[in-house]
């Protein structure tokens, strides 16, 4: 897909990865769309992309009415869908003995309902236009096994399978369905983890990953866009992706 000109909405746009990706897709010539709870961190954003090509729309994506009336808000304002970027997520550390169902609970609304409620309610715009790219946000941790990562794992490797198969019911649509694997970045991610937030920051510091850039990031998801390829990740491959030391 060629991304200038397109319309790309991205969740979980007030800071780090999503930022990065709305960033990158305006400098390429897109219209983007932000989506997250921050109300007034993706205002901030919209104005310094400029209003006329960026909307921020304040929302909850674990709650389906905002969802879909943000995918409405969008259409209104630019007229067409043409790329969803899912990236909002949250982490979880705690052993399996020690995991909160409620915590649990709340990372699977969030890092994989969230994104299919996100979806669904892209699809009916893009089956009308007769194409679309869908981008979700996965993690490189899916490959490892990481005492205490057990419930963020389980929801991004879910995400992983869902997008496997999102894609091959969408194909015929000429809907895209990619995954993204980044690996340790520099965000406010580990510092919001659910659970034990000071496991999360040694096990990330005793990793011996150096933190990639959120902008590094949203290349890669460009990328996917531009090309439709199945996945992409950062992760060296000594951890199970591609990258090359």
């Amino acid at each position: 897909m060629d991304i200038s000109g397109a319309v790309v909405l991205v969740t979980g746009a007030s800071s780090g990865i999503g930022a990065a990706t709305a960033r990158a897709a305006s400098r390429a010539g897109a219209r983007v769309v932000l989506l997250a709870r921050r109300e007034e961190r993706i205002r901030q954003l919209a104005e310094e992309l400029g209003e006329s090509v960026a909307l921020a729309v304040p929302c909850d994506v674990t709650d389906r009415a905002q969802v879909t009336a943000a995918a409405e808000a969008a259409i209104e304002k630019f007229g067409r869908i043409d790329v969803l970027v899912n990236n909002a997520g949250q982490g979880l550390q705690a052993t399996v003995d020690a995991i909160d169902p409620e915590d649990f609970r709340a990372v699977l609304e969030l890092n994989l309902l969230a994104p299919l409620t996100a979806t669904q309610a892209v699809l009916p715009q893009m089956r009308k236009q007769g194409a679309g790219a869908i981008v979700n946000v996965g993690s490189g941790i899916i490959w490892s096994s990481l005492p205490g990562s057990g419930a963020y794992s389980a929801s991004k490797a879910a995400l992983a399978k869902l997008s496997a198969i999102a894609r091959v019911e969408l194909a015929d649509d000429n809907i895209a369905v990619s995954m993204m694997f980044p690996s340790i970045t520099e965000t406010e991610f580990v510092g919001t983890v659910r659970g034990d937030v000071a496991g999360a920051l040694k096990m990330e510091g005793s990793s011996g990953l150096v933190p990639q850039s959120p902008e590094r990031a949203a290349d890669t998801i460009l990328d996917l866009i531009r090309s439709g390829a199945e996945q992409a990740d950062l992760v060296p491959e000594e951890y199970g992706g591609t990258l090359k030391s």
